[in-house]
């Protein structure tokens, strides 16, 4: 029907950002620095040398604008990048909405996902500095698949720790990550001190994302061949991940609109970050004034319910503290299938700007989740993954909100990736064996409990 195309604003390979952006160069106020478990101190690079390369060690605490991206990573991006951003005519249509709704669409990199931003970046760093295996944990599997993909690339060994419920799950996720060579174990597992630990207390364990960091950092750091590389929450990732909003500011500039809400799902903050950092920095030279909205599944709701403080980004208590909005280390979230934001806390940096004021938080529940995701492939034909239906839920209903309010705005979301390997899913979902979890009041009580007493 003419008028309800979807539109597709391209860019030339020539377009791909050639720098990173880096946030905390514009930020009035600095983060609150991660410390040592043991010393309560801040810690130095000699103390993350045991897990990262030297390279991302000085991401880490970078507060340079601007960040090179090597030329070999941009060759590799550009099998994909720059990235379709996407105006959704019919899914507008469908909503009846005087709102425009474009969305930037990260599922078309060959992991399904965006996390191929960091993982080339970080295999790469890794492989000049000498490394031969790189750790890792992955909750739902796009994180495992794209540092698997990114290893088969640099001729690194990839050793990944999946969460057992998505592990048991997502079996065809599982698959992809071995057909690239890597090797993949459910987490907790025997294989180490802390997976057996945990496996001693609770033996019928889902896992968790904070368990699975345990395993694998425990691997590196016994091992002087192997680094760890995590997916999400850490500033360096983050940073990589600022490819996403940098073209899209491009995109949006040749579509000849900008966006008055821009949406995202938290889980641990990687993709939600990539996009809207970069809009920020524009918040903070006043040149932007969009509202900026982050997503996350009521079942695990760091951002909306969880305090501010420090604490350990893994069950097994091997890696550093960092402030951030947690639900408790120890929690193990329900088995959503969104087992990407299964995690029990948010990246310091996201949590930073939400203290700021620079952004809002809200949560969905699983059902509500999946409805617009179902909503938005029968307008778009696209199927998300059940973590990116949350950035679609967001979308929806600032659409609505819209409506209601008899006022156009400009929503631009991010679909993270595409749900090609969770389609038993959707399979549950439409034989309504899905259900909604209520946020585990008392279960979080007890893991925030353990808190360690750093203010």
């Amino acid at each position: 029907m003419p008028g309800m195309q979807t539109i597709q604003f391209n860019l030339p390979q020539e377009r791909i950002p050639r720098a990173w952006y880096n946030v905390l160069a514009d930020l009035a106020e600095p983060m609150a620095p991660p410390l040592h478990p043991g010393t309560l101190k801040p810690i130095g690079p000699d103390d993350l040398a045991p897990l990262f390369p030297i390279a991302l060690i000085q991401q880490e605490v970078s507060t340079e604008r601007e960040i090179e991206i090597p030329e070999p990573v941009r060759q590799i991006y550009a099998q994909w990048r720059p990235s379709p951003l996407f105006r959704a005519r019919r899914l507008e249509k469908a909503l009846d909405t005087p709102a425009k709704i474009y969305y930037k669409y990260e599922g078309v990199s060959p992991a399904g996902s965006h996390k191929l931003n960091t993982a080339v970046a970080q295999a790469y760093y890794n492989k000049v500095e000498g490394t031969r295996r790189l750790a890792t944990e992955t909750g739902a599997g796009q994180w495992g698949s794209s540092l698997a993909m990114a290893c088969a690339f640099f001729g690194l060994e990839c050793k990944v720790y999946m969460v057992r419920v998505s592990y048991n799950q997502k079996p065809y996720r599982r698959a992809l990550m071995e057909t690239f060579g890597a090797s993949v174990t459910a987490s907790p597992s025997t294989e180490t001190g802390a997976g057996r630990a945990i496996l001693a207390e609770h033996p019928d364990t889902n896992g968790s994302l904070g368990i699975a960091i345990s395993e694998a950092v425990e691997v590196a750091a016994k091992d002087p061949e192997t680094k760890y590389a995590l997916g999400s929450v850490l500033n360096h990732v983050l940073l990589h991940q600022t490819v996403i909003g940098l073209e899209a500011m491009e995109q949006m500039a040749l579509a000849g609109d900008e966006p008055d809400v821009i949406v995202g799902c938290t889980g641990g903050g990687s993709n939600f970050a990539g996009l809207v950092m970069p809009y920020i920095g524009q918040k903070i030279k006043g040149k932007c004034d969009a509202r900026v909205v982050a997503v996350e599944p009521t079942a695990c709701p760091s951002l909306t319910k969880g305090p501010f403080k420090y604490d350990f980004g893994d069950t097994g208590h091997l890696t550093p503290l960092v402030k951030m909005h947690t639900l408790g280390s120890t929690f193990i979230p329900p088995g959503i299938h969104a087992g990407g934001l299964r995690y029990h806390g948010m990246a310091p940096l996201v949590s930073h700007v939400l203290e700021m004021g620079l952004i809002e938080a809200t949560s969905v529940q699983q059902l509500e989740a999946f409805a617009a995701g179902v909503q938005f492939v029968r307008a778009e034909g696209i199927i998300p993954a059940p973590e990116a239906n949350h950035a679609v839920a967001g979308a929806i209903k600032e659409a609505l909100a819209a409506k209601e309010e008899g006022k156009a705005r400009t929503i631009l979301f991010n679909l993270s990736g595409h749900g090609h390997f969770d389609m038993q899913s959707y399979i549950d979902y439409q034989a309504g064996k899905l259900q909604n979890y209520d946020y585990p009041e008392e279960e979080i009580a007890m893991a925030l409990a353990g808190l360690p007493a750093v203010e």
